[in-house]
């Protein structure tokens, strides 16, 4: 890819010190790090928008469905009762010598 635009920034001299001694380390030139550096911040906020995009669309539609009268809705206390029908199921499969053990907080 042909490099030919020039980005200059002011940034403290310790931080431009500290970055430079950083890539000199690696053995890379500072250039193709911040490079990198765009990129993955590019990529990212990229990836940002996209998401709340799809999260807006799925919030959007979760609306349209809670107003449409067509949708068959299930009633808090028909929830609860189902849920306590199958906590009971599921202790009546406890073995009476596991039921004590089973309620008693772990230490």
């Amino acid at each position: 890819m042909s490099k030919q635009a020039v980005f200059t920034l002011k940034i403290e001299e310790d931080l431009r010190d500290a970055f430079m001694a950083e890539a000199l380390a690696l053995d890379r030139p500072a250039s193709q790090i911040v490079r990198e550096f765009m990129r993955a911040f590019v990529q990212r906020q990229a990836d940002a928008r996209a998401h709340d995009s799809w999260f807006r669309a799925q919030v959007s539609a979760g609306m349209r469905e809670a107003d449409d009268p067509a949708v068959v809705r299930i009633a808090d206390a028909d929830v609860t009762a189902d849920w306590l029908r199958q906590r009971a199921e599921l202790q009546a499969r406890i073995p009476k010598s596991d039921a004590k053990s089973s309620t008693e907080p772990q230490r």
